[in-house]
């Protein structure tokens, strides 16, 4: 069997995109146990203060698959979102560089029920504030 350039090159391309799946998935399967943790673990030990976090959330979500989140944290670099009635609290890591703009970012998160939704932000000068939300997860918009 006789292989043009072309084929070969398309070839090689490809096994080399399979060859780094693996890679990619155990860099993936590590930031996913990095955020599997606790609340207290991002804070390793620290203090967290309040102000200098909004975050923004529903008293009552008729829907607990698809709940609005939004913060804005001027001057952080990292913000985590955790849904502490969940199986696994971390909902989601934002980290923002200098040249960000703002450091504002919205989501929908899934919640097992009514329960608290904590937001923590590590500061640039690597302090870290919260703010926490309840919100009340109805079935069927009956606000039981």
């Amino acid at each position: 069997m006789d292989f043009t350039r072309r084929e070969t090159l398309a070839l090689g391309a490809g096994a080399a995109v399979v060859a780094m799946l693996p890679l990619s998935a155990a860099a993936q399967a590590a930031a996913d146990a990095e955020m599997v943790g606790a609340p207290d673990d991002f804070l390793a030990g620290a203090t967290a203060g309040e102000g200098g976090l909004t975050l923004n959330a529903p008293e009552i979500a008729e829907n607990g698959n698809t709940v609005p989140i939004s913060f804005d944290a001027p001057g952080a670099v990292e913000v985590r979102l955790y849904a502490l009635g969940n199986p696994t609290p971390g909902v989601a890591t934002f980290r923002f560089g200098p040249l960000a703009g703002s450091r504002v970012a919205s989501t929908r998160i899934r919640l097992a029920g009514t329960q608290d939704v904590r937001a923590i932000a590590k500061m640039a000068d690597g302090s870290f504030v919260t703010a926490a939300k309840t919100v009340k997860v109805t079935i069927g918009g009956c606000g039981g």
